[in-house]
């Protein structure tokens, strides 16, 4: 007689956990939901590894967000993590506080773009013209530079550590080897 019992009790918990789990990704789906506490908050004072959450919102906002980027060059604050912007015009785009994570930034024209404090960790910007960019206090770890135009850039207070500057144009001109 205790055995119908117990499965019914095992069937109302796996359908309570069900329920619990559908609950939270459906916050998940909603962008204004999670937007503010995805958003990492990068130090360019320490030298250690930055720790910053792999976690990000879902696809289609990363899409929504790159098609407004696109058309009206203003993400102030977005997630555009793993974005593909290979070879987009963002020129005088305000990507102030954007987390562009992982994103493809290769041979992108940054010219004039403001990237204050924007989280560019592990990105591609190979080949990318950055010239005049504003770059302070951006999250440049580990990103790729190699090739990069950074002429009359400012990267006042920007974490480079672990970056590929390789054959990189440097704010004052010079060029790396």
């Amino acid at each position: 007689m205790k055995k119908p019992n117990l499965k019914k009790l095992t069937h109302w918990v796996l359908a309570a956990v069900f329920l619990v789990l559908i609950a939270g990704f459906s916050l998940l789906e909603q962008p204004n939901a999670t937007a503010q506490s995805l958003t990492p908050s990068v130090s360019t004072q320490s030298t250690e590894t930055p720790i910053i959450s792999p976690a990000a919102l879902p696809t289609e906002s990363v899409t929504a967000n790159v098609r407004r980027l696109l058309e009206t060059k203003e993400c102030v604050g977005c997630n555009l993590s793993g974005a593909y912007l290979k070879g987009a015009n963002l020129q005088a785009a305000n990507l102030e506080g954007a987390n562009l994570q992982g994103a493809d930034l290769e041979k992108a024209n940054l010219q004039s773009t403001n990237l204050l404090a924007a989280n560019l960790q592990g990105a591609d910007l190979g080949k990318a013209n950055i010239t005049r960019a504003n770059l302070q206090r951006a999250n440049l770890f580990d990103a790729d530079l190699e090739k990069a135009n950074l002429t009359d850039a400012n990267i006042e207070g920007a974490n480079l550590q672990g970056a590929d500057l390789e054959g990189v144009i440097r704010p004052q001109g010079l060029i790396t080897q």
